[in-house]
């Protein structure tokens, strides 16, 4: 396994669309290399996610440092692989959340997200996973998921003033809102 190199903002890859993955794809010993270090690379960088386009890969594919079950729980974080997902939203709530990306470092700003959505994708043996999601789970797939169509967070937000550098998020917003660090 391997830390890949992360795209940063202005780097094309993160404005340019996927391309969906066949079973066998998923299934072939490259992509599963992909996924061993993207999982490797987003643990290394205390990520929460990481999808394909951050390490210069136009698959559609994301790694979660989460699993369905992890959701609510303060227990340690497992992964789930996501390939060529759909997401549905499971209502029309929405929620004002902090995020930040691995691919614009150091920034938080506040995006509106679906509180509850409904994934199907594949899983990364090429299988049918259907995830229902909520909260930060449901915050961290919808991000990941945008970098698939080649959006970034920022490009999400309603008011750029809320854009801020994580020292002073800290300093003054604090870190109890449970930003997401992808």
């Amino acid at each position: 396994m391997a830390i890949l190199k992360v795209a940063r903002m202005g780097h094309p890859v993160l404005r340019t669309p996927t391309e969906e993955l066949t079973r066998s794809q998923v299934r072939s010993a490259e992509v599963q290399r992909l996924i061993d270090d993207m999982i490797e690379t987003m643990q290394e960088y205390d990520g929460v996610g990481l999808a394909a386009p951050q390490v210069h890969a136009g698959a559609r594919l994301a790694v979660l440092g989460l699993t369905p079950a992890d959701e609510g729980t303060a227990g340690k974080p497992g992964v789930t692989v996501v390939v060529n997902p759909v997401i549905t939203p499971a209502g029309e709530a929405k929620v004002l959340g902090w995020e930040g990306c691995l691919s614009i470092p150091d920034l938080r700003g506040e995006v509106p997200r679906f509180t509850s959505i409904h994934v199907e994708a594949l899983d990364r043996q090429g299988r049918p996973l259907v995830i229902e999601a909520s909260e930060f789970f449901a915050r961290v797939i919808q991000h990941e998921c945008d970098h698939l169509d080649g959006v970034l967070y920022i490009d999400r937000m309603q008011d750029m003033r809320s854009l801020t550098f994580i020292r002073e998020f800290e300093r003054y917003v604090g870190t109890e809102t449970g930003a997401v660090e992808e």
